[in-house]
């Protein structure tokens, strides 16, 4: 077998697991996807054939792609460790033996909670608790001592066990969703800005970007990969979902446009305390064909 065939054989064997530490650490699926590849093309940078453990490996770098794309986002500054915080008993978690089914069976609340912590927080717990990696590997990621990253571990337990950030229900998803496309369509910016979190973040995959710029001329909204705050976000949208329809998206109320009854795009909304905080826009046939969607008659 030729390098690249290896090379290329044993990555893909690797990549439901990769996925599975994204998604967990960044809650998006498309930006999980777009930090394997990252990985990928990290892999390819170097001598392979050096790497005595090549998952360890991989798993060492995707999560470093992860922590990276999370400092990226407009957060929280970390607060500093305290010396007081106590390792409490490792109750909920650890169970490598599912790692590959955690993409899938996480459920929103959690990942709603998992966003209340700071980057390395989140890199801290999600691989030592979910996916059994010992603090003495986890440290080199965080830039932390081990006892460091314990301490970073035990302090997200303790935010988990605190949180009382529930998912609101379909029910009210689906009217919030409903409210956004309809104040979208009427082109009412007040109605968008009484529906957003003051610090929406949308997030828009390549695809998205390529095909809005493409049909700029036509009116389509124009997206960037990142956007920030609600004023913006309402700007884009205003005016701009003629077409869309509310649709059930792998379980949580979304929108979506399917001509001929085929979804060519989809709009998938995280919302917390009432509002849609984050909006994910997704326009690449793979991840569409992989997403279950329904729409709401």
């Amino acid at each position: 077998m030729e390098k690249n065939d290896w090379l290329t054989k044993n990555f893909e064997e690797a990549r439901k697991h990769l996925k599975a530490v994204a998604y967990q650490m960044l809650g998006s699926s498309g930006e999980a996807e777009d930090a394997v590849q990252e990985t990928w093309m990290r892999l390819n940078r170097t001598n392979a054939e050096q790497i005595e453990n090549l998952r360890g490996w991989l798993t060492t770098v995707v999560s470093r792609v992860c922590l990276d794309m999370l400092r990226s986002r407009k957060s929280k500054k970390e607060d500093p460790l305290e010396d007081t915080v106590s390792e409490m008993p490792n109750e909920q978690f650890g169970n490598p033996e599912a790692e590959f089914l955690v993409a899938d069976s996480v459920g929103p609340a959690l990942m709603l909670v998992l966003e209340t912590l700071t980057p390395s927080e989140r890199i801290a717990l999600v691989l030592h608790d979910i996916f059994d990696l010992p603090f003495d590997e986890i440290a080199p990621i965080v830039d932390r001592t081990e006892e460091a990253t314990r301490k970073l571990a035990s302090r997200a337990r303790n935010r988990i066990r605190g949180a009382n950030t529930p998912q609101e229900d379909n029910e009210r998803q689906k009217e919030i969703v409903s409210a956004f496309i309809s104040a979208a369509r009427d082109g009412n910016f007040e109605a968008l800005i009484r529906v957003l979190h003051p610090d929406v973040v949308l997030r828009a995959d390549t695809t998205a970007v390529k095909i809005a710029e493409i049909n700029k001329a036509k009116g389509a909204p124009q997206f960037k990969p990142i956007m920030n705050g609600a004023n913006l976000v309402a700007q884009t949208f205003k005016g701009k979902a003629a077409a869309a329809q509310l649709a059930w998206i792998n379980g949580s109320a979304g929108g979506t446009w399917a001509p001929g009854g085929k979804p060519v795009v989809a709009f998938c909304f995280k919302i917390s305390g009432g509002r849609i905080s984050e909006i994910e826009i997704v326009m690449d046939k793979t991840k569409l064909e992989n997403s279950e969607i329904k729409i709401i008659e």
